[in-house]
């Protein structure tokens, strides 16, 4: 055997194990809290028993914890541990600290950043706003793609096969009724004209939610670039309706722009080398 074919070999190799456990624990991430054996069981698809062998042992190491109450299984400290690691280790959220608090001290209202994940925009960093009341900006909240500012930015410019599945899923639930982000009413009935909106954020760099997940709120987001023209992350600032409406929104959007455009320099970007994604010209597939 050649010596590629043997590092070809080794690097096709795997752990089964360590996969299946795996299994586990998506499908604690992806539950909104601790969840009975059962439920675990039948969101892994796995059977019970194997689902509690490998729970005992994520417990011992951290990662997974049980509720002495109810007996329920949720994400352990270990768990938070990897995440706020995983956090520090990107650039991004280093570099973004001072833009945030620049932006924050220059409007007074809440500031945030956004990267994209598995489930869609996730916050890993923030300032509270000093106009914000009592309206809490959670570190590792998901936004939604239509119905939220930082969202619409990310499908703005993400190639579509990355947020196809996600999109199709929300805008189902919004015409389907669903009042989680009922100020979403204005989601058009023509799948072509939500390209339309995509295009115009392109065009103006920045996008405006309001009273959709918040009511009294609006929110002004615009993309973060690295050096290959590529988004990978957001800021989006927060604050009441009244304030970020006429005059002020323009005043407040072009600080916004500044600061997402220094930090994308930090991150090696140029103009001159264009945006990448379903920013690119001529780009038209609609929305199902």
């Amino acid at each position: 055997m050649k010596k590629a074919d043997r590092d070809d070999d080794w690097s096709q190799r795997r752990i089964q194990s360590i996969e299946v456990g795996f299994q586990v624990i998506r499908a604690m991430e992806a539950a909104d809290g601790p969840l009975p054996l059962r439920d675990v069981a039948a969101t892994a698809g796995m059977p019970p028993s194997k689902v509690h062998l490998y729970l005992v042992s994520f417990i011992r190491e951290g990662l997974v914890r049980q509720d002495p109450h109810t007996g329920h299984y949720g994400l352990g400290s270990f768990a938070i541990q990897l995440g706020h690691s995983a956090i520090r280790q990107l650039d991004i959220v280093g570099l973004s600290r001072d833009e945030l608090v620049s932006l924050q001290e220059a409007t007074g209202f809440a500031t945030y950043l956004s990267v994209w994940g598995n489930r869609g925009p996730g916050i890993v960093s923030k300032v509270d706003g000093q106009r914000q009341g009592s309206l809490t900006v959670r570190l590792g909240y998901v936004l939604p793609l239509y119905a939220s500012a930082t969202g619409r930015i990310f499908l703005a410019y993400l190639n579509r096969s990355e947020t196809e599945q996600l999109l199709t899923e929300e805008l189902n639930a919004i015409r389907a009724g669903d009042e989680t982000w009922p100020g979403a009413a204005d989601l058009p009935e023509d799948p072509e004209a939500i390209d339309e909106q995509m295009q115009a954020i392109r065009e103006q760099g920045y996008a405006i939610s309001r009273n959709n997940i918040n009511a009294n709120f609006a929110a002004m987001a615009a993309p973060v670039f690295d050096h290959t023209g590529r988004i990978v992350a957001s800021i989006t600032v927060l604050g009441s309706e009244k304030a970020l409406s006429g005059a002020r929104a323009k005043s407040i959007s072009k600080l916004l722009l500044e600061s997402t455009g220094r930090l994308s320099e930090r991150m090696g970007n140029s103009p001159r080398e264009g945006q990448k994604g379903d920013g690119q010209k001529g780009d038209k597939r609609p929305v199902s």
